[in-house]
């Protein structure tokens, strides 16, 4: 990816984003921390060699591909891009394909910014980097931590600026979506606000179709015994694969809605509690979830009305950001490429 100045940033997003010409593909030169990245990584999965032009996605206005995706991780991992090189080619497939996609998001919803006439000013920019200076001790010890994790002041200050971007355009685009009403509120405040879950992992992460199907046979073997009355806590410890829960019998206590991811949520505030679910899928893996407790709030409304909208109305926010970049996608024929 070009590097770009904070103070051209703008003007650079206005002349990319107003064009009807198709980006051509990014191709990595040699010499380049990118370039030396990527001849390391063709080791595993060959389709990454530097002298290659390998497309992760496609849409009518621009590619991304694998070099520009290698670019990106180095300016904003700085040395733990190196951490790479310790994959194995399924799971390094995994993490460049996704990046893949991330990176082709944020061109669409920069493009979707500068056409609603949404960027950041320099201003804006300018005022918003000095704030973040400001809290975390000043531009010179920001800039010092940046150096000691190889990541460049300037790749900063330009992920920055086009956060900056996307953050104001999305506060016009999702904000009739996300209105509040208190008969919402009163809603939320009558369900149960934290569960108490003991579950067990197989992570799937990187894995192929066929070592999912294996994996998954593997959870229905364990489902089987949990349904039919072993001790859950004892079959967490002996296969659970989630290492924040395993020693502890696959518990996880007291969590609120919005902390978990969506699957596991939703298992976690439905099943009655004493019931367990049948095999639950989601980014990290097969899950099966066993409902120890529920509770409801205990503080007055008045006290968590406004917690509560603001957990509405992120929600809100949320579904209505998933539709939005599913309609700019479709809008562009945005498509990912699986690797080879």
């Amino acid at each position: 990816m070009k590097k770009i100045p904070i103070l051209g940033l703008v003007l650079v997003l206005a002349a990319s984003g107003c064009s009807s010409k198709k980006e051509a593909p990014m191709k990595l030169a040699a010499g380049t921390p990118a370039y030396a990245l990527a001849k390391d990584l063709a080791a595993a999965v060959p389709a990454l060699a530097p002298d290659k032009v390998t497309l992760i996605a496609t849409s009518k206005r621009f590619d991304v591909s694998a070099g520009e995706v290698l670019e990106a991780i180095l300016e904003t991992s700085g040395n733990q891009a190196q951490q790479l090189k310790g994959l194995d080619a399924n799971r390094l497939k995994a993490v460049i394909e996704q990046f893949g996609i991330q990176l082709g998001e944020r061109k669409l919803l920069l493009a979707a910014a500068v056409e609603a006439k949404k960027e950041a000013t320099p201003e804006e920019i300018k005022a918003t980097l000095e704030a973040q200076y400001a809290q975390a001790g000043g531009e010179a010890k920001v800039e010092e931590s940046l150096k000691e994790n190889g990541i460049s002041v300037e790749a900063f200050r330009k992920g920055a600026a086009e956060a900056m971007t996307i953050r104001k355009y999305l506060d016009g685009a999702l904000a009739s979506n996300a209105r509040v009403t208190d008969a919402e509120i009163r809603k939320v405040y009558g369900e149960d606000k934290t569960a108490s879950v003991r579950h067990i992992l197989l992570l799937t992460q990187g894995k192929s179709a066929q070592e999912k199907a294996e994996i998954r046979k593997k959870m229905e073997g364990i489902l089987a015994r949990a349904k039919q009355g072993e001790d859950f806590a004892a079959l967490a410890k002996e296969y659970s694969e989630d290492p924040g829960s395993k020693a502890t019998g696959g518990l996880y206590e007291d969590f609120a809605r919005g902390t978990m991811v969506k699957p596991f949520e939703d298992a976690a505030f439905s099943i009655p509690v004493g019931g367990i679910s049948g095999i639950v899928e989601t980014a990290y893996g097969y899950h099966i979830i066993k409902v120890e407790n529920r509770k409801k709030e205990t503080k007055p409304l008045d006290e968590v009305k406004a917690q509560i909208a603001a957990q509405i109305k992120e929600q809100k926010e949320a579904v209505a950001f998933d539709a939005l970049l599913t309609r700019l996608k479709e809008k562009a024929g945005f498509r990912p490429i699986p690797l080879k």
